[in-house]
């Protein structure tokens, strides 16, 4: 093919420019090269096996682990003119033969596959008769047993070296640390490949730690100001995702919930109608969520904590894909890490336990910390940012710190006057004088420390006693119903031998002033114009039936009421807007613009 890859990523995809990496992956592959690349949810990892793709003799293959993903990115290929399609479980039988003739008839760029069907016998004979561009595998980290999402069926994959060993090789993936980007090059004999380590900053995405205190009504406030924002809401368990679902949409919002254990037709209605912005929230179990494209969620919030960084990341990435500003919330409490500690328990393997305990270890210190959150995020994945981010709470709004020694020895007192035999609740009860019947029937009452807390609130000691559990003061013995026990390094602070420094609990998102999308683009628009073009998107989307952002993302649309393209010629120059999309759609778009210019 004579296409220059520049015409490629213009005519076809309408950018003007790459982004870092892509242009040397991209030749790579083009020249025969095997590729790993490693960049952050929005930074363009598609693009660099869809061009090699459309530049290379043959069909490429790209293994995805979700019927969802491979629709989302098949919708907005055909939109840009690409031959592609998808073979799943999805489609009728009639469906499946049709594309089966387009894959033998050389109607193909891209075929995207589960890795089952892959590599099922007679898939792997369907496919050797055929020329082969590529095989692009996407959500690389799912072939790791250190991966946050290890799937099984994708070990397999390694025998595509074996079976195919003319055919190049691409991993992409958007969440490794060093241990898993080490045993996906291993399994995928990928040793030789050209690796890109595109960084994992997010810099639109603000990050933010709350203490879990009333959660809902924490939820209620947080999309007080975003009614017209769409965003995910993240809960551990099906039961509390509808819950939340149902308690969201009592106040007004247009939220549904989203988890496994729903029927498939009704977790496809949910997600269409969150592609088609006809829902607002999606309060979901992490089952929803991983490759979808949708470019314009604003905000992710985690009700609960997530059991590693790389999942946190991976889910939090979901928000600002088009670059404009998106906020990432967490409701961190205690609590949940001994439910999350007792879920990995339970695995049959040990060894598999050992590496989930240590992710979830280092997701507490990374919601716990008092330093730069974009710093630890970054640091855990080995990469050093040398200065604070100024974008998430700690950076805006630094903790306030008091003297916690006084408040600190009474309650480490009332943990050993108590026997060491009891939990959070138990001992908040004795120091603030509570009269229940089981501490009177266990003449708790009567002891020294009964009572001495009664100047503080119950939020106020559960939030110094769960920092006393993580600084190491206090142990919680999880497999005896979360008892507390004084630790070693208890004993200089209760002889008074040492003092401690604390944070005060932040139950309240960052007073900051809200960055525009504005800032971001880095163009003065119109805004009044961005919402008639949003309009007009979402009209022209339901009636072709694609997601809105299939038609143009955000960032297209702001650019347009920037720039203002009354004609072809320079609606072309708006990033995003390829030849084949303003013959599709760029009439509608300059008629919008045509007729607000002349009111």
């Amino acid at each position: 093919m004579t296409t220059d890859i520049h015409q490629t990523l213009q005519s076809t995809f309408g950018y003007s420019t790459f982004r870092p990496h892509q242009k040397e992956v991209i030749n790579g592959l083009i020249n025969g090269e095997d590729a790993f690349v490693l960049m952050p949810t929005g930074g363009g990892k598609s693009l660099c096996f869809q061009i090699p793709a459309l530049h290379r003799p043959g069909v490429a293959i790209v293994v995805s682990p979700l019927i969802s993903l491979m629709k989302d990115q098949v919708d907005a290929l055909c939109a840009n003119g690409v031959r592609a399609a998808c073979f799943n479980s999805s489609l009728t039988a009639e469906e499946s033969r049709q594309v089966l003739a387009r894959l033998h008839g050389d109607e193909l760029d891209l075929l995207y596959v589960a890795p089952e069907r892959l590599l099922s016998e007679s898939f792997l004979d369907r496919l050797k008769q055929l020329p082969l561009a590529l095989f692009a595998i996407d959500e690389a980290h799912c072939i790791s047993q250190w991966g946050h999402d290890f799937r099984p069926e994708y070990v397999q994959l390694g025998q595509l070296r074996d079976q195919f060993p003319q055919v190049q090789i691409i991993a992409l993936t958007a969440t490794a640390e060093k241990q898993t980007r080490q045993d996906i090059l291993q399994r995928l004999d990928l040793q030789q490949a050209r690796c890109v380590v595109a960084g994992f900053d997010r810099p639109n995405i603000r990050y933010t730690v709350m203490d879990k205190q009333k959660p809902f009504l924490q939820l209620q406030a947080f999309l007080d100001n975003r009614r017209d924002e769409a965003g995910i809401v993240y809960c551990l368990s099906r039961k509390r995702v509808e819950e939340v679902a149902q308690k969201l949409a009592q106040d007004g919002v247009k939220a549904a919930a989203y988890h496994a254990g729903m029927g498939a037709e009704e977790r496809k209605r949910v997600q269409d109608a969150f592609l088609r912005d006809d829902l607002q929230v999606v309060v979901a179990t992490v089952a929803f969520g991983m490759g979808i494209d949708k470019s314009n969620v604003r905000f992710v919030v985690h009700y609960d904590l997530p059991k590693n960084i790389e999942s946190y990341y991976q889910e939090t990435g979901r928000a600002g894909r088009d670059g404009l500003p998106a906020e990432a919330l967490l409701l961190f409490g205690y609590g949940d890490i001994a439910i999350s500690r007792g879920l990995i328990e339970k695995g049959g393997n040990p060894e598999q336990n050992r590496i989930e305990i240590h992710k979830l270890n280092s997701m507490v210190g990374f919601a716990e910390s008092t330093s730069c959150r974009r710093r630890v995020l970054l640091g855990y994945f080995g990469e050093r940012l040398e200065g604070d981010c100024g974008n998430c709470d700690i950076c805006l709004n630094p903790p306030d710190t008091y003297d916690a020694t006084e408040e600190a020895r009474k309650a480490l007192s009332c943990v050993y006057r108590v026997g060491q035999r009891f939990g959070i609740g138990h001992v908040i009860d004795v120091l603030r004088g509570a009269k229940t019947q089981r501490l009177l029937d266990l003449q708790h009452d009567q002891l020294s420390t009964y009572g001495i807390g009664r100047g503080q609130s119950q939020d106020q000691w559960s939030h110094l006693l769960r920092q006393l559990v993580h600084l190491g003061y206090l142990e919680q013995d999880i497999a005896n119903f979360s008892v507390l026990r004084l630790t070693e390094s208890a004993r200089p602070l209760l002889r008074g031998e040492a003092e401690l420094t604390l944070s005060r609990p932040r139950l309240k998102p960052v007073a900051a002033g809200k960055r525009t999308r504005k800032q971001i683009v880095g163009l003065d628009y119109d805004e009044e114009l961005f919402g008639l073009l949003r309009g007009r998107r979402k009209r022209i989307a339901d009636r072709a039936g694609v997601p809105p952002f299939v038609v143009f993302g955000d960032a297209s649309l702001a650019e347009m009421a920037a720039i203002l393209p009354t004609d072809a010629k320079t609606m072309l120059e708006i990033n995003g807007v390829g030849e084949h999309k303003l013959e599709k759609y760029g009439a509608e778009f300059i008629e919008e613009i045509q007729a607000y210019l002349c009111r």
